[in-house]
């Protein structure tokens, strides 16, 4: 009969087989564990205060333990070091600082070592076990896969991907679909973090690439390359959007994503739980993408602003609705897949704009520049909007307008200038009644009026503006337009919830400018360092004579 100890040992060279080999990792990972946790039993068997090593033969199971001891001259600790007589009993010639082996007959392991040591064998796999789950698929975010529910915890879907757990959480759902235990899931890898508990794989079935992918799968011509899609939104669940294009101008795009009779497009349609797609047709041109994007909606005009990435669209009075959509969904999706903030009007909303538009700025140009309704109106027609335009644009320019002569456009840059210089004053009198530093104004890239923005925000010192990140202080604000549903009432203005941006996010400064200014507010930080010197390095330490003299006053 074997004895207690090769029992065990074969018991735990059989546990490290098979755990090897259905958790799929290195049989000597889990030789090394069970390795320590026959260590942890030695100690507790010789004393915990011993430095006690283990070697475990993996393919015979003997089992060979020893003590580990430092030669010294003078011991200090009795478990862990020996002097030089009786370093010579255990290994004749030994010397100062050597380490010895101490051999150390083998213990026999009880049930409650074996069930410690199963333990710490289990703990040692689950950690490579995750090292090795999180190695896999690390890399493989942006990925499409498949797997089975395992569970539904807290309306979030753990998914079964064979050799690793997935889980789709709420928010990233199709809304109103059934999850059932044991069913098959396609899903999207977002992203793979490393946590405490292992890696955790975050799935998607809402996200716009999911759908992306679907296509791909659906599409050869995608998956060759030939079409690509160039934007996508979705609302899921509801509706959605793609913008394709063709690099073969024989294949038509939106043609090819339908398939014969609806066939590809609608098994896509099928895995998203019927989410009606409108598959537009992408082009460079971004007023002939927004016009598609907005179908079924009939556009009249385009109008687009670069700087505040914001476009104008506007529409007959009877396709209100429909451009916006049921609960804005149309516009929204828009916006999402044309990457800019588009605002609805209605032609007569539009009219209405214009003339106010063209209204406040002829009678700012009548009261500035100190001229009559006309002219200003002149101005106003041929595209003036700024006092800045009139003052720093090139006298031809002005001089070629009709009824304009170079003397009259001399006339008005310099009571344009005239104007802005009041203006600066004007600012520069409440810059300094809001307590901002002259400092400030030494600041490349920032005016007066921008100063006084600074003053009523509360950044009136080089330090405070100096605290600022770039984004804090030039991030423009975003405008979310909420356009209420309705079809045949009466048009209402936009309502629009603002974001908080940057301080001087209204101005218009690039990201460089931001930057050149944080760095100006900064630059006396540096210069109050390099004027300081460190204690102890440049002063001569005091003589003794004068730390008396210190000490006596």
């Amino acid at each position: 009969m074997a004895s207690p100890i090769s029992a065990n040992r074969a018991e735990l060279l059989a546990i490290a087989t098979s755990v090897a080999t259905e958790k799929m990792i290195d049989k000597a990972i889990v030789i090394e564990a069970m390795e320590e946790a026959i260590q942890k039993s030695a100690r507790s068997r010789y004393g915990a205060e011993n430095d006690i090593r283990a070697k475990l033969d993996p393919r015979t199971g003997d089992l060979r333990l020893w003590r580990v001891v430092e030669v010294v001259e003078e011991v200090e600790d009795y478990f862990k070091q020996v002097d030089l007589k009786a370093a010579e009993k255990l290994q004749p010639g030994a010397k100062l600082g050597d380490f010895i082996v101490d051999p150390l007959p083998a213990v026999e392991l009880g049930r409650i070592d074996a069930q410690s040591a199963k333990q710490v064998i289990f703990q040692k796999v689950r950690d490579a076990e995750r090292d090795r789950q999180y190695e896999e698929f690390k890399d493989r975010g942006g990925e499409l896969i498949t797997g089975v529910i395992k569970s539904v915890e807290f309306g979030h879907v753990i998914v079964n991907l064979g050799r690793a757990e997935g889980v789709i959480r709420r928010d990233q759902q199709i809304p109103r679909e059934a999850a059932r235990v044991g069913e098959r899931v396609r899903a999207y890898i977002m992203k793979v973090e490393r946590q405490n508990r292992g890696p955790q794989i975050f799935l998607s079935r809402a996200h716009p690439e999911f759908m992306k992918l679907l296509f791909a799968q659906e599409v050869p011509e995608i998956y060759d390359n030939i079409i690509e899609i160039k934007a996508a939104a979705r609302d899921p669940g509801s509706r959605a959007k793609i913008g394709v294009i063709s690099r073969d101008s024989s294949i038509d795009p939106v043609g090819a994503c339908v398939g014969m009779k609806g066939s590809r497009v609608q098994a896509v349609v099928q895995e998203l739980q019927g989410e009606k797609i409108d598959i537009i047709p992408w082009s460079e041109d971004t007023a002939t993408f927004v016009v598609n994007a907005l179908q079924p909606a009939t556009v009249s005009r385009v109008v687009i602003d670069e700087e505040e990435s914001r476009i104008e669209v506007v529409v007959p009075d009877d396709q209100l609705s429909l451009a916006i959509g049921r609960r804005g969904q149309n516009v929204r999706l828009a916006s999402q897949l044309t990457g800019s903030q588009i605002d609805i009007l209605t032609e007569a909303e539009s009219s209405e704009k214009r003339q106010r538009e063209f209204s406040e700025r002829s009678k700012m140009f009548e009261e500035e520049l100190d001229v009559d309704e006309t002219l200003s109106q002149l101005l106003v027609a041929e595209g003036f909007t700024e006092l800045e335009e009139v003052a720093y644009i090139e006298l031809s320019e002005i001089a070629a307008i009709e009824g304009f002569d170079e003397e009259l456009g001399e006339e008005l840059q310099s009571r344009a200038a005239e104007a802005l210089e009041r203006r600066e004053e004007a600012n520069r009198e409440t810059r300094r009644g809001l307590g901002v530093e002259d400092a400030l104004a030494e600041i490349p890239h920032l005016n007066e009026a921008m100063l006084v923005t600074l003053g009523k925000a509360g950044i009136k010192t080089l330090d405070d503006l100096a605290d600022l990140a770039t984004d804090e202080l030039i991030a423009k604000k975003r405008v979310e337009q909420r356009r209420r549903e309705g079809s045949t009432a009466p048009p209402r203005r936009d309502k629009r919830e603002e974001d908080k941006g940057g301080v001087l996010g209204d101005y218009g400064l690039s990201e460089e400018q931001g930057n050149e200014i944080i760095m100006a507010a900064r630059a006396h930080w540096f210069e109050d360092e390099e004027g300081a010197s460190a204690p102890g390095f440049d002063d001569e330490p005091p003589t003794e004579e004068a730390a008396d003299a210190d000490s006596s006053q």
